[in-house]
């Protein structure tokens, strides 16, 4: 067996498209190729045609043309559902105008697999309703990289020499959109004006996307695109994640793998493997958010508990775990 794992533009004038982004887009791709690394299967990041299965990271134009290359050749297709509507939306300035369009593009793009790997039953619930059958669906982690993001005293102390960091803080890691949460970050930081407040993540043009608030609270940084996640994670004691809209978040898992206290917002997308009060706690309000980061500074305790629970949560979405369930599906493909 041999895959054809293929990301659009990846390779392009040297993944210059790719590069100080830090996506989750990118984390499953990379996650998919320790994957196969794990299962001694071959695979070419471009297209040939001796490969069995083409895997396709998020189908745009090149992608719709290797599917059908891939058809005449008689080759199985599998698609990773990364995006919908639902969280396109609220990313660029431009995207609710062609919303209705971009909605009919996936659902006929995505309809060229044979399985669709939706990262939660959230996503498969949305592609459902676009219209996609639901045999081709398939619920599938992302996965986490439990050998790279891992507790390091040494990235700590290196990540908060570098920022200043003393005592507890509070961050997130991501890219800095309205979805993202910003508004209850900024919110966050001037109820906890005693605490640091870090957001690791690419800052995009304010022509693509609205930016945070010009006036921040001074305990307040964020940072830009950073190359070492595991560090940043590392340098935190809290770590929330307030986005509105996920199809799964990825750097959840991430943030889970570490070891740390998880506050998010209670959306659809956690529901069946996040669980309140065992691995992160959901706020569905400012205010909840408010209470429960209040709650975890004062409660070393509670923080050892979610963090621990965090931990067993990774370790069951590890990349070793995610191995196994594609195997099962590369099987009966094959």
């Amino acid at each position: 067996m041999k895959i054809c794992l293929y990301l659009e533009f990846y390779h392009f004038l040297g993944g210059i498209l790719f590069k100080k982004i830090g996506t989750g887009l990118l984390s499953s791709y990379r996650n998919q190729i320790l994957a196969l690394n794990f299962l001694k299967i071959p695979y070419t990041e471009k297209w040939t045609s001796d490969c069995d299965i083409l895997q396709i990271n998020t189908p745009w134009i090149k992608s719709l043309y290797l599917m059908r290359l891939a058809r005449k050749h008689g080759k199985k297709i599998i698609i990773w559902a990364h995006v919908t509507v639902e969280d396109a939306m609220q990313v660029f300035r431009f995207m609710p105008l062609v919303a209705p369009v971009f909605k009919k593009y996936l659902t006929y793009a995505y309809g060229k697999g044979d399985i669709i790997f939706c990262p939660s039953e959230y996503t498969k619930t949305l592609l459902l309703a676009y219209g996609l059958p639901t045999e081709k669906l398939v619920v599938l982690s992302n996965g986490v990289d439990t050998n790279l993001y891992h507790a390091s005293e040494e990235k700590r102390n290196f990540m908060r020499r570098q920022y200043g960091i003393e005592g507890l803080a509070v961050g997130t890691v991501g890219l800095v959109l309205p979805r993202k949460g910003t508004d209850t970050f900024v919110y966050l930081a001037k109820e906890f004006p005693r605490n640091k407040f870090f957001w690791f993540g690419k800052i995009y043009s304010g022509l693509l996307v609205k930016p945070p608030p010009k006036e921040l609270p001074p305990n307040v940084l964020f940072s830009g695109f950073v190359s070492d996640v595991t560090a940043a994670l590392n340098a935190l004691d809290i770590f929330i994640f307030p986005s509105y809209e996920e199809n799964e978040g990825m750097v959840i898992l991430e943030a889970a793998a570490i070891g740390l206290p998880i506050v998010v917002r209670d959306i659809l997308a956690y529901k069946g493997w996040l669980e309140h009060g065992e691995n992160c706690l959901k706020a569905k309000s400012n205010e909840e958010f408010k209470r429960y980061i209040e709650m975890l500074l004062e409660d070393k305790n509670m923080r050892l508990k979610l963090g621990h629970g965090a931990k067993i949560l990774a370790e069951n979405k590890s990349i070793e775990a995610l191995s196994k369930k594609v195997m099962d599906i590369y099987a009966k493909l094959g």
